[in-house]
């Protein structure tokens, strides 16, 4: 940090008003970033049944499967680069990874295509996402976590959620190829532009709030990963909360749209039901995330993740639109209250020199569960019905709400409260 001739420290201030610009571009980035996962979420089950003659569920969410690991593999490599590299470079390698994507889905000549799109999706998913987590809690400091990462995720829920309704519509209208993909040209154009010529990055913000804390520092990367995954109670309990969340995630992405199928609802239906769950989690993390900086973020995480798991009861239990409209909207609700709570408690764990590889190692975990989710329940609904496979996973959910609220304390202070 520079110093004045008074001998005053001059460096980034911290805090959401601070650096509003800066911020609410990366909301924006992170916009696009969250359109381009809304591209699949309707009509990609839709379309391994109809234009590839998928029956197997393991086989039709294969595609989750590929992009969960490869997501999960980049989330860890993303905090670790940021840190070498800037966080600014890494975020534009996000982007341009992004750029075969949206041609791959509309000319696929088979399924192994499809899968090679979810690959490239899953590397810009990984650098670009986390890149926007990491600069803004550079940007807003110690205050305000819970609030910069419900404006996050909402930007980046809200962006899936509308993404998949809107793709749905065009499928029922044109068609599942090409047009519902057109869409992704544009998010790649605005979200590479933004990145490069409006972004900065945020590096040396990261610096002046190290510099502000006395906190021990200089973890190595395997002590990081250890910390983070097990030997830390809170950032453990936290990285399993995660795990899980998007468990039931990958399941619901691969699953849900089968089920309303299984209903008799067509298309323009199913893109509905699937805007219903990330919409509802999106806008209603502009208040959680913010009430956990008032309340605390334990007890926002475990409820969250049990009124999760009674989404899930709701949605198999029902057979008509109304009962997968509150299935959806419970879900929503829990997943809101967990989502940005989870990357504010890391934020107050974790020390500024090594928050950012931590939360590439939650990541990598959290991510994970997209393929572990897919894959197993598709694995389960081939040998014992979709029901089962929906139920298996509503029960580990409720499991993992128990896990927390036992291994994990209150980590916001009673001094950060606002």
């Amino acid at each position: 940090m520079k110093v004045s001739a008074a001998g005053s420290a001059i460096g980034p201030k911290l805090g959401l008003r601070e650096n509003a610009y800066q911020f609410f571009l990366l909301v924006i980035v992170n916009a696009f970033v969250g359109a381009m996962i809304g591209l699949e979420r309707s009509i990609l089950p839709e379309l391994a049944e109809k234009e590839f003659s998928l029956a197997a569920k393991s086989a039709i969410l294969s595609f989750i499967v590929v992009f969960g690991f490869t997501k999960a593999s980049m989330n860890y490599f993303a905090g670790r680069l940021s840190d070498k590299y800037g966080r600014k470079h890494v975020l534009i390698a996000g982007w341009l990874f992004a750029v075969p994507v949206p041609f791959l889905l509309m000319w696929a000549p088979s399924w192994n295509w499809i899968l090679v799109a979810n690959i490239f999706l899953g590397l810009s998913q990984g650098l670009t996402w986390s890149t926007t987590v990491i600069m803004k809690i550079d940007l807003v400091g110690s205050k305000q976590r819970g609030l910069a990462m419900g404006l996050n995720e909402f930007a980046g829920y809200i962006a899936v959620a509308g993404s998949a309704l809107v793709t749905g519509l065009i499928a029922s209208r044109y068609g599942i190829r090409p047009e519902p993909f057109y869409l992704g040209i544009a998010y790649v154009v605005f979200g590479l532009l933004i990145s490069l010529f409006l972004v900065s990055d945020t590096h040396d913000h990261m610096l002046a709030e190290v510099e502000s804390n006395s906190a021990p520092q200089g973890l190595r990367q395997k002590e990081i990963f250890l910390q983070t995954s097990f030997t830390d109670k809170n950032l453990s309990a936290v990285t399993q909360a995660g795990f899980v969340n998007n468990l039931n995630d990958g399941m619901a992405w691969g699953l849900f749209p089968i089920l309303f199928a299984s209903a008799g609802l067509g298309l323009k239906d199913i893109g509905w039901l699937a805007a219903v769950y990330p919409a509802s989690w999106g806008v209603l993390q502009l208040f959680t995330g913010y009430l956990s900086d008032k309340v605390g973020r334990k007890w926002l995480i475990v409820w969250g993740m049990w009124i999760q798991a009674t989404g899930i009861a709701v949605t198999v239990l029902n057979q008509h639109i109304f009962g997968f409209v509150s299935g959806g909207l419970l879900l929503g609700v829990g997943t809101a209250m967990v989502y940005p709570t989870l990357l504010a408690t890391i934020g107050d764990v974790a020390h500024p020199s090594w928050r950012a590889s931590s939360i590439g190692v939650y990541r990598l975990w959290r991510d994970s569960g997209y393929a572990v989710g897919a894959l197993v329940s598709g694995i389960i609904a081939d040998s014992f019905g979709l029901d089962s496979a929906i139920w298996f996973v509503a029960i580990i959910t409720f499991i993992s709400g128990v896990v927390t609220a036992v291994r994990q304390s209150e980590t916001l202070s009673t001094e950060l409260r606002n």
